[in-house]
This record gives structure tokens, C-alpha cells and sequence, in this order.
């Protein structure tokens, strides 16, 4: 089959983990024998062709006020008129039919539509061909893409998002097939009605992580290397951890890796200041993971799948995380790791307080933690199950053209 992949990005532009994931599926789909291209963003006008690693990659210029991914800081007023003309982008919806009649797919994977906007699925879907849409993130509800807002998560839509997004759960009826990276996205979006029509499936997320070896048998008393490894940002709930880990009163250290807006960045060494907390910026994560004891996710918002996590139990570290999102589908308290509530925030301390006081419970996690992601880190798998939903989606009746 003929497979069309929409996203915002494509490697070698890359933001975040569902580029990632959008390479490794493409490639594997290619060799499986299927034919593949890729229809992305660039901040140029016109359209770019080229091939990246053997994959033919169309770079379309977005048709909006201003390129997302850049650095600049844009006003509220800026900001609300980009994403308004996002809620419905025809622009670029005239885009993807252009390329629907140049490449004539034989279905269609949307992946993030940042900049293209759900206006994307009508040309598709009057041209009777399959969309299958996997959501990475919260985009498709919330134009903030984390449904976090005033220091918590949404448990409904604000103005804003009801505004921005209001008949986008109608939209959603012309996809096929739908795919969330978790369970715990998926029902998100099924709670507010989208994609009555389509099969619902989920696929996780895979990384390519060489097995290290297992990290050496904890003692009564050893001083515990506690790491954060992302964004610096409120949403990762950083504040929370620097308060719990001053509150310890045992030895120990804590690496907060990543790095974020300067401000707010300053704003946390300053309430670290006094305590054995050191900022590293951007890491290496392997190396980082192999000199960690523990990592800690503690993560505000209802993270889709949470990566990380995944990468430090392939790597034998036990993992500390928020009992939020997807992270509950990996992070398995009392197997791998151990639970903490932002209700509750000194869950947070006394959750490194029993991994300090308890070696033997500590090694049985990071004895456990790899193969407790074993499944997930197979890469054949992942690509298995999304040819899978493809060929399904092949051979549903094709969709009502809408009038």
C-alpha cells in the first residue's frame, strides 16, 4: 500500500518525541515493502521535495502568522490569532489535496497537525481515502496541547479550548481508524467525543535503547543519586520536586537535567539554593541514566505516555512518577518503581524516603525494570501493529462523503 504521513515536523527538524517515533514507523513501513511519504512544515514559503534517508519528504510553508518553533516570544494577541486561523487552516488543507492528487495514496497517517489544522481531514476524506489519525498529544483539544491551566490539569475544556476547538469532535467523524499512544490519551479524547467512527487502538511509542548492565547492588545506608531529566517547565512539576527533596534528611543528591525558559529556570536555582541540587542542562540521557540511582517524573499534567520513564527503566533505574496520564501504563508501583500524588505532596519524599530505607527492595525494581518494558522497546512490534491498523483501515467500507 501507499502510505501518506502528515505531521508538523520531519526529521532533521525535530521538537520532540513524536518525530521520533513518526521516523521510526516511516522507515519501517518502508521496509516492510510498503511505499511511503512524507507531507511536513517548514517556516519557508513554496513547497521543498527531497529525500531524507531514502524517504521522499514534502516541506510545505506554512500559511500562518508566524513559525511556532521558533524561539521568539510572540504577545497573547499574537498567539490567539495564530491559533485561531489553526482551528481551520483551508490554506493548508488546499495543500494536502494538492498532494493527495500528485502522490494518490492509498491512505493517510495524521500524525500532529500543529500548523495544518483538522482542516487537513476534509480533502481526504472527500477523496474517499482512509485517515488514520494517532494522537501523540492533546493538540486536537486543547490548543496548548497539556489541558494545563492555573497550576492544574483540566478535567474539562476552558473557554478557549471549547472556542478553538468546537467542531472538532464533529471533524473527527471522517477518520477510519484512530491510534493513542496510550490508553490514557485515547480515553481522553473518547471523553469528549471524538472519533465516533473509528476503530480505536493503542500503540506505544518505541526508542532503540542498548541494555547497559545492571546497576550495582544497593547497601544499608549509601547515599542516593536522585535525577530529573526534560523540560524545564511548570507543567513537570519541578517546584514540587526541589520542596520534597530539601525536606530529606539522609544523604543524597539530586540532577535536574534539561533546560527551559531562563526565567523561570533562575527562578528554580534560586529555590534550590542551600541544598545539594545541581542544574546540568542538556545531557547525554544514557550517560546521564547510568550515574542516576533513581528518577524521578513528577509531572503536573497528564503526560501522554511519558518517554522518559520508559527510557530509565530500559536502563535498570527504578523510577519515582506522578500517578497521572500515561505514565501509570509503564510506572508500576511497587514493581519498577513507586507512586507519588500531587494531591498528596509529601507522597513525593516519603516515596524516595522508602526507596533510600529499603536496598533490597530498591534492587528488586531495577532488577525488574527492564524487562517490565521489554514489549515496549520492541521496535518490530510497533511497526507490527501499525501495519496492522492500516490494512484494517484499508478494508472499511469508504468513508460517507460529507455534503
Amino acid at each position: 500500500m501507499k502510505i501518506l504521513y502528515i505531521n508538523s515536523l520531519y526529521s532533521p527538524l525535530i521538537e520532540g518525541g513524536a518525530e521520533i517515533s513518526l521516523k521510526l514507523i516511516v522507515e519501517g513501513m518502508k521496509s516492510l515493502g510498503h511505499e511511503v511519504v512524507v507531507l511536513s512544515l517548514m517556516p519557508e514559503k513554496g513547497m521543498k521535495k527531497e529525500l531524507v534517508d531514502g524517504v521522499t519528504v514534502y516541506r510545505a510553508g506554512l500559511q500562518n502568522g508566524y513559525w511556532p518553533y521558533s524561539k521568539a516570544k510572540k504577545n497573547k494577541l499574537s498567539r490567539l490569532a495564530w491559533h485561531y486561523k489553526d482551528q481551520s487552516n483551508n490554506a493548508m488543507a488546499q495543500v494536502v489535496e494538492e498532494i493527495l492528487l500528485t502522490e494518490k495514496p492509498d491512505i493517510v497517517s495524521c500524525h500532529n497537525l500543529a500548523g495544518w489544522s483538522a482542516a487537513v481531514w476534509n480533502p481526504i476524506h472527500q477523496a474517499g481515502i482512509p485517515i488514520v489519525q494517532v494522537l501523540h498529544d492533546l493538540y486536537l483539544l486543547c490548543p496548548n496541547s497539556n489541558m494545563f491551566k492555573n497550576e492544574q490539569t483540566c478535567q474539562t475544556q476552558c473557554l478557549s479550548c471549547k472556542l478553538l476547538r468546537s467542531n472538532h469532535a464533529d471533524k473527527s467523524s471522517q477518520v477510519s481508524a484512530v491510534v493513542g499512544i496510550s490508553n490514557s490519551i485515547l480515553q481522553r479524547f473518547i471523553e469528549f467525543g471524538y472519533f465516533a467512527s473509528a476503530s480505536k487502538n493503542i500503540i506505544y511509542n518505541t526508542r532503540t535503547i542498548s541494555n547497559p548492565a545492571p546497576k550495582s547492588a544497593r547497601r544499608a545506608g549509601q547515599s542516593m543519586r536522585f535525577g530529573y531529566l526534560g523540560t524545564l517547565s511548570k507543567v513537570k512539576g519541578l517546584e514540587w520536586l526541589i520542596e520534597q527533596f530539601k525536606k530529606l534528611d539522609f544523604e543524597a543528591s539530586l540532577s535536574i537535567a534539561g533546560k527551559g525558559d531562563k526565567v523561570y529556570e533562575n527562578q528554580l536555582k534560586e529555590l534550590a539554593e542551600g541544598s545539594n541540587i545541581e542544574f546540568v542542562g542538556y545531557v547525554n540521557s544514557t550517560e546521564f541514566l547510568a550515574e542516576m540511582d533513581v528518577l524521578i517524573v513528577p509531572s503536573l499534567w497528564e503526560e501522554p505516555l511519558g518517554m522518559v520513564a520508559i527510557e530509565a527503566l530500559a536502563n535498570h533505574v527504578p523510577v519515582i512518577a506522578n500517578k497521572r496520564g500515561g505514565l501509570q501504563e509503564t510506572v508500576k508501583d511497587e514493581i519498577n518503581g513507586l507512586y507519588c500524588y500531587d494531591s498528596e505532596p509529601d507522597s513525593l519524599s516519603a516515596a524516595m524516603r522508602q526507596l533510600y530505607e529499603n536496598p533490597e527492595q530498591y534492587n528488586q525494581f531495577s532488577q525488574a525494570a527492564r524487562e517490565s518494558v521489554a514489549s515496549i522497546l520492541d521496535a518490530d512490534r510497533m511497526i507490527g501493529e501499525y501495519e496492522a491498523v492500516l490494512k484494517e483501515a484499508l478494508t472499511k467500507p469508504k468513508p460517507e462523503i460529507s455534503k
